[in-house]
């Protein structure tokens, strides 16, 4: 529409040339917007000035309830407000939210407003509530109007009501990260009323913790925030920051003395929680600060067991190298190795293997000072080293060329694997001659054991073979695995 499009450019003369030609200065659009909308919105005085001289409606109410006052109050100038009012605009009409002239002005920290409004033309009963059960006051501290906030404290139109969610000017501010307007509120909030719960049971301090804001849970814990509060759902300022990854500010929480110790009815614990949505920084502060990591969900389930249903091999090795539990089992009777089986993960399988391996290893050692002092760093994933290629690839040869469908087995009972290992292992399908890809796999987790415990794996297999009867297997085995030289065995690191 032409002439609604002059308004928005403030385009006097071709507003008057259309007027001219008998345009209804009142038409509105889809919207139910007419022209002095526009102008108001744009804060073209020139246009309001024009319209308004020519009795431009100021009465119309667009399709969502705004009135041009509504508008002014949103992005005008105090003057063209008061041209509004001196054209006999309804002071006192609400859009379909319930929101007047002051919960707009307030909301967009226009104080020369506010203070017109109310100091001027005496309109306090603006001060109502909208239908969420929001004051201006509300609306000014969700924004993190700090001055507007002081005005309103000026005017005498501070509030602790609650809106309909249950929220107090606390909650929004705090929940938006406003700490100046937190720190202005905190001086006129009691401390019983500092951790008031909304509908859902967050205090402030909760919300703060939701959004990740710490200036304003220091605030809120320096005036006696209780730092343990839980909504209705059971969740503490702990699990949510987790669950969002704000790793600072979990930090913060257990350097402030945040109750971390799991409850046993929780659907997940705050390590869970940082699990299922990958915040590995969060979960190196949580292994960092000894967080409990054995401990279970509702489904008993272990952070190790949501590791390997979910097939995170860097968690699993985390977890695997912080000495978690691996004999726990979930409500299916599952221990994490049969979580990893269940989900066909094999690298998780062979890490979890060679995890209770070494583990067991390390137990039965009688003194294990000086094995430590020389152990390399600790890793139970798949071996890509150059170090130990040659005895790799011969391992493979010997797995995939030489041994019988039964005979991995036979090895595995020797070296003590457990039917559980061996089963985990067999859960793998890759057709009649999965056996191989079940030795292949085996004899890598006996070599990461034997590798660990700095024993010779050449000279290991090669008296295994003999006793199976693969003399000449166990001489072209040492062949090739060594080249004729075990320097590079000797210096192999954990696979």
């Amino acid at each position: 529409m032409a002439f609604h499009e002059a308004a928005k450019k403030n385009d006097v003369l071709a507003m008057t040339q259309l007027l001219d030609q008998k345009t209804n200065i009142n038409a509105k659009n889809n919207l139910n917007r007419t022209a002095l909308h526009f102008a108001v919105a744009g804060n073209h005085m020139q246009a309001v000035s024009f319209l308004l001289g020519h009795k431009a409606r100021v009465d119309i109410a667009d399709k969502h309830g705004l009135t041009v006052l509504h508008l002014a109050a949103w992005s005008a100038d105090l003057t063209i407000l008061q041209m509004l009012i001196k054209s006999g605009v309804s002071q006192k009409a609400t859009n379909q939210d319930g929101m007047n002239v002051l919960h707009f002005a307030a909301q967009n920290d226009k104080n020369d407003i506010v203070d017109y409004l109310i100091k001027d033309l005496q309109l306090k009963d603006l001060n109502i509530m909208d239908k969420r059960k929001r004051k201006p006051f509300h609306l000014a501290a969700e924004k993190g109007h700090i001055d507007m906030i002081t005005k309103l404290i000026e005017l005498e139109l501070f509030t602790l009501e609650k809106d309909k969610e249950g929220n107090t000017a606390l909650h929004l501010a705090s929940k938006n990260g406003h700490s100046s307007v937190v720190e202005t509120l905190l001086e006129t909030w009691t401390e019983s009323e500092i951790d008031e719960p909304n509908e859902s049971g967050a205090t402030p301090f909760y919300l703060a913790a939701e959004g990740g804001h710490m200036g304003c849970a220091e605030l809120l814990l320096n005036r006696g925030s209780n730092i343990n509060t839980a909504t209705n759902d059971g969740y503490g300022a702990l699990h949510i920051a987790a669950q969002n990854g704000y790793t600072s500010f979990v930090s913060f929480l257990l350097n402030n003395g945040i109750e971390s110790t799991p409850k046993a009815d929780e659907r997940n614990n705050p390590f869970h929680l940082a699990l299922l949505n990958n915040h590995m920084k969060t979960i190196d502060i949580l292994l960092e600060k000894k967080y409990d990591i054995n401990a279970t969900n509702t489904r008993q389930q272990t952070p190790l067991h949501l590791a390997a249903e979910y097939k995170n091999t860097d968690l699993v090795e985390k977890l695997l190298i912080a000495g978690c539990d691996l004999t726990i089992t979930d409500k299916q009777r599952k221990t994490p190795l049969g979580t990893a089986a269940r989900s066909n993960h094999i690298l998780i399988v062979d890490m979890i293997i060679k995890a209770e391996r070494y583990y067991s290893w390390k137990k039965g050692l009688i003194d294990n000072t000086e094995q430590e002092e020389q152990e390399e760093i600790l890793t139970f994933k798949q071996d890509h080293s150059s170090k130990t290629r040659l005895i790799r690839s011969a391992l493979w040869n010997l797995a995939y060329k030489h041994l019988k469908p039964d005979e991995w087995k036979k090895m595995a009972q020797g070296w003590k694997f457990t039917e559980a290992q061996i089963k985990a292992i067999e859960e793998q399908w890759t057709g009649k001659e999965s056996y191989k890809e079940h030795c292949h796999r085996l004899l890598l987790i006996w070599l990461h054991g034997v590798l660990l415990a700095k024993e010779n794996p050449i000279k290991a297999l090669y008296e295994v073979l003999v006793q199976m009867g693969h003399k000449q297997t166990a001489e072209n085995f040492r062949e090739d695995s060594s080249n004729g030289n075990n320097t590079e065995v000797k210096k192999c690191c954990i696979s």
